[in-house]
């Protein structure tokens, strides 16, 4: 069976919109877009109803065209279970009170055992901190947790043009 991906907020908006005149942004939008079309398709991909509740903000345009691009993925519940784990993950992780978004897509990730959590967010998800501060609850816990990865992670990179 293929691997299951959580798909966080970040990667359906830098699938779509005007490429970034910033280079490093430029650079990720082209790494996630190059991973949508070759490799997603390894991958059994699920969203968080959170992802379409944020995915949905914005530029009406820009926003139906990620809601488009999501539209036949399974759709994770945000229950009361995942708002606790999400409280105690905020708390063991040490993020902020803004970064509550953050939390709870890790927490549906960690809930719904996803083998491995896609993002760009890389202040409060696929920090090494972040990701240091995971394992460590896995252990405590013996809970489920994610591989958390960017999109460039998951690709076959080569230094060959």
């Amino acid at each position: 069976m293929k691997p299951s991906l959580y798909l966080e907020t970040t990667i359906p908006s830098f699938l779509v919109g005007d490429v970034s005149p910033i280079l490093i942004t430029a650079a990720h939008q082209a790494a996630t877009r190059l991973w949508w079309t070759d490799r997603r398709s390894d991958y059994r991909l699920f969203v968080s109803a959170l992802v379409v509740e944020e995915i949905s903000r914005g530029t009406r345009e820009l926003a139906e065209e990620r809601l488009a691009l999501i539209s036949d993925l399974p759709r994770l519940a945000v229950t009361t279970e995942v708002e606790e784990l999400a409280d105690e993950l905020q708390r063991f992780l040490g993020l902020p009170p803004t970064a509550r978004a953050d939390a709870v897509h890790v927490a549906a990730a960690c809930h719904y055992a996803m083998d491995y959590l896609l993002t760009w967010n890389l202040k409060h998800i696929a920090s090494g901190r972040v990701r240091k501060s995971l394992d460590r609850f896995h252990d405590a816990t013996g809970r489920p947790t994610p591989t958390i990865c960017t999109p460039e992670e998951l690709l076959d990179w080569s230094d060959e043009l």
